[in-house]
């Protein structure tokens, strides 16, 4: 299991926490310090099973001051994340073919067997 963690977000450190709890220590990718690359975003997307528009965060100042109003392609929403990383929603935690963005942060328990 992987989760995409910003130990700053409190729903990130509660979604850690609940794995954790239910004894499952997963691979944590801060991902403001490791930023995905743009075919590992692509994979989390299609996990995720949504445009990548839906994993925005519309709250950030990055998308307020570069993006707000604007439509952009697919490929230009993931070049957005690869340039302000803020803007990926988190946390997303993976377990094989699935994934979940942990909002909130029990959805993870979906993904524990």
């Amino acid at each position: 299991m992987k989760i995409y963690h910003n130990p700053r977000c409190s729903k990130s450190r509660q979604a850690l926490e609940i794995l954790r709890d239910h004894e499952v220590e997963p691979e944590v990718i801060e991902y403001l310090r490791e930023v995905p690359t743009k075919s590992e975003l692509e994979e989390i997307i299609q996990l995720l099973g949504v445009s990548p528009e839906a994993i925005i965060r519309k709250g950030e100042p990055d998308y307020k001051d570069n993006f707000k109003g604007k439509n952009l392609s697919d490929q230009d929403w993931i070049q957005a994340m690869l340039d302000y990383p803020k803007l990926i929603e988190r946390p997303i935690i993976i377990e094989g073919n699935k994934a979940v963005v942990g909002r909130p942060p029990e959805k993870v328990l979906t993904l524990l067997k």
